[in-house]
């Protein structure tokens, strides 16, 4: 009879779980995508936008632009921020997941490894094949 595993503990548990290359990995990315999405925040709430509310009219520049429907604001300033804000997080995700991964995927598969020296077996029966080609087997 095969002796019982010993169970594993919640702990034990967790650090298999949590010590995988694989959760830390994902951890990084999560931390560095959140502060590569505070920049590009950045970039359009303090640069972007202002210089379109210069280009464009508007009091208080894009913060300013609101539409009046039945007498009610509907400020569309800040939802054209944000929309910006994500195609902006959007094409910067594309090139580098799409145009360079894939690259870099494609390079890799490119990289063929050099095929295994052939076994005993194989030389002696290339030898013999190569022999009864030349009729002498």
């Amino acid at each position: 009879m095969k002796p019982l595993a010993k169970p594993l503990t919640l702990v034990d548990e967790f650090k298999k779980f949590a010590l995988k290359g694989n959760v830390i990995d994902l951890a990084v990315g999560v931390i560095i995508g959140a502060a590569f999405g505070k920049i590009i925040d950045s970039l359009v709430k303090h640069l972007i936008m202002p210089t379109l509310g210069v280009l464009l009219p508007g009091d208080q520049g894009y913060l300013g632009w609101k539409l009046v429907f039945a007498g009610k604001e509907i400020p569309y300033g800040l939802f054209v921020g944000e929309v910006l804000n994500f195609l902006i997080v959007a094409l910067a995700l594309f090139v580098f997941i799409v145009k360079f991964l894939g690259w870099v995927m494609k390079t890799r598969k490119e990289e063929v490894a050099p095929a295994p020296a052939p076994t005993k077996e194989q030389q002696l029966l290339t030898e013999i094949r190569d022999l009864l080609k030349q009729g002498r087997g």
